[in-house]
């Protein structure tokens, strides 16, 4: 592996270690949301695990695609004990805003290889959306 490759490599799996722990991390705000409005926020949480699920694959396709080998690790998926609704989103907001820096990293790497930025790039729309869907719900002014 070329040494940008290897540099490439390194960062995604790192993002694959994000996504991973996403997974973990959005299960458990899903389990823990109590009140009257729980249902729909339950099930926004289980379709961001299940994507965290998705990235997570798609991203270990690309290292082994590179001739990479995926981690086995999750980042850190810290427990704050506080699972009030607007705490979890805020916790889930610096998660994506960490995951959306990461993906912009991997931009800085992607020389000449078109398909690598093309998925990157659209992992920054996608990770970019989820971050404006979480301010949005954070907005308690309406």
């Amino acid at each position: 592996m070329a040494n940008d490759n290897e540099k490439v490599v390194a960062l995604l799996n790192e993002i694959l270690e994000m996504e991973a722990s996403g997974v973990i991390r959005y299960l458990h705000y899903a389990l823990m949301i109590k009140g009257p409005n729980r249902i729909p926020i339950v099930k926004w949480f289980h379709e961001q695990a299940n994507e965290g699920y998705q990235h997570a694959s798609i991203i270990g396709e690309k290292i082994t695609a590179l001739g990479g080998h995926p981690s086995l690790k999750t980042a850190p998926v810290p427990e704050t004990k506080t699972h009030k609704v607007l705490d979890i989103l805020k916790e889930s907001l610096d998660f994506e805003q960490a995951a959306l820096g990461k993906y912009k990293e991997v931009l800085k790497h992607c020389g000449d290889d078109v398909a690598l930025e093309e998925l990157i790039r659209s992992m920054v729309r996608m990770e970019t959306e989820h971050i404006e869907e979480v301010v949005k719900m954070l907005d308690t002014t309406h």
